[in-house]
């Protein structure tokens, strides 16, 4: 732990030297956010993490066109600080609002896509949404068999997801 706790230190350190010599929405300034959101997150300080992922991608989307696949980055990994956090809600919201980017910024066959649907699906069975994670694992599944690059584990993984929420679905309904 105490590598981690070194790490925040410096860059928290580095946050404060570019708050003074660099404007507030200056791509340097969004790195040093988040790595330091990257340490809060290593020492599962999750809300502090969260704060500082937030910070980095408001300076982001200042610098991107709002379907820049980073900003999508951005979202998925808010998305993860909210599991963490068993903030299902908002972490499905920030996994949304990735996809809706990668869908807009991403060929079609694109693996993240696949992987999008994946996290979405994943986080509705973890809200006892199962048949909406059925249906985001299906399309996961499918999109990942098709995808460049192609990835068999990603395709075996998806698979397995959608044949096991097909049989828990049997007993239960949304």
């Amino acid at each position: 732990m105490g590598d981690y706790e070194a790490a925040l230190v410096y860059a928290e350190k580095a946050c404060k030297i570019k708050e003074k010599v660099l404007s507030s929405n200056h791509p340097d300034l969004a790195t040093a956010y988040y790595s330091t959101a990257l340490a809060y997150d290593n020492m599962k300080q999750y809300p502090k993490a969260l704060e500082f992922y937030k910070k980095a991608l408001k300076i982001r989307e200042t610098a991107f066109p709002p379907n820049h696949p980073d900003l999508a980055l951005a979202y998925s990994i808010m998305s993860l600080a909210c599991i963490k956090m068993n903030q299902k809600e908002k972490a499905l919201r920030y996994a949304k609002d990735a996809h809706k980017i990668r869908e807009q910024s991403l060929p079609l066959n694109h693996l993240d896509l696949a992987n999008s649907y994946y996290n979405i699906g994943y986080l509705h069975e973890k809200m006892k949404k199962y048949s909406k994670a059925l249906r985001f694992y299906e399309r996961a599944a499918a999109e990942a068999e098709l995808s460049q690059p192609f990835n068999p584990a990603h395709v075996k993984l998806y698979q397995e997801h959608y044949k096991n929420m097909k049989k828990k679905i049997k007993p239960h309904s949304d």
